[in-house]
């Protein structure tokens, strides 16, 4: 028990940081979720659906060789608050849309993407700034932790979503998601400290030069790279699977948000 309270003690600035991000990751899971449904009953079109998807995801294939290194040369609470303002304006402005009975197929495409660019540069900052508030001999605790908050939010997502959605509507799972993002931001600004080392010569290399850099470490571990190709087949996959699921749901009959929930 002692050392359980000790190991607790030394991960408690971790441990805010973890559980204000993942609650924060869970309000914008729905937003996706109530997205992806009211696109469909929009226009009915899985294309439609699955282009959602892509326009999110197209940034993290397009540039994160970039945003690695430009995580590297910027203060890590920065981009993190940066990151996240941004990805919360973009939420007020399809919820402007939303409630103006503005809001078209094509401008979430345009959010959606936004988002991703922001997650894209957001990602590798924070993978830097946990190293930074724990010693390595808690690092294999933070993989545990961040699976279960990832799998944790992926069974609690739909279920959440639906229930709120039926009861007062999207409105109110936008309103959840800026709800979520305000705690986060507010307990990363005020009540989170990551250091940051010192500049040095290597740090302050030019932006092609880390990815070429990059580029040239992959092309020697043959092994890494095999396994970023295999991850990414299993991934497109998987990718597949998802763009066509909900619309096969919702195209049954008596097929509802509720019946995608289970």
């Amino acid at each position: 028990m002692k050392n359980l309270l000790k190991t607790i003690w030394e991960m408690k600035t971790f441990l805010l940081l973890w559980s204000t991000q993942a609650f924060s990751g869970l309000g914008s899971a729905m937003t996706s979720y109530t997205l992806v449904i009211w696109s469909y009953t929009q226009k009915g079109s899985a294309l439609m659906t699955a282009i959602l998807m892509v326009s999110s995801y197209a940034p993290y294939v397009l540039l994160s060789i970039f945003a690695g290194a430009l995580s590297d040369k910027w203060n890590k609470k920065a981009t993190m608050l940066v990151c996240d303002t941004m990805a919360a304006l973009t939420t007020v402005v399809m919820l402007v849309l939303l409630h103006t009975d503005r809001l078209q197929i094509w401008q979430l495409y345009l959010i959606n993407g936004v988002n991703g660019l922001m997650n894209t540069v957001q990602q590798p900052a924070s993978e830097v700034a946990v190293t930074r508030v724990l010693s390595k001999e808690h690092y294999q605790r933070v993989g545990g932790l961040r699976y279960f908050s990832s799998s944790l939010n992926s069974i609690m997502t739909p279920v959440i979503a639906t229930a709120v959605m039926g009861i007062a509507g999207m409105g109110a799972i936008v309103a959840f998601d800026l709800l979520t993002f305000a705690v986060a931001f507010l307990v990363l600004l005020f009540g989170i400290r990551i250091p940051e080392t010192e500049e040095n010569g290597e740090e302050q290399e030019k932006l092609m030069a880390s990815v070429k850099k990059g580029i040239t470490y992959l092309k020697k571990e043959q092994g890494i790279f095999g396994l970023i190709l295999f991850l990414a087949a299993i991934n497109l996959v998987a990718s597949i699977y998802d763009a066509a699921f909900p619309a096969m749901m919702l195209s049954r009959n008596g097929g509802s948000e509720g019946h995608w929930a289970w």
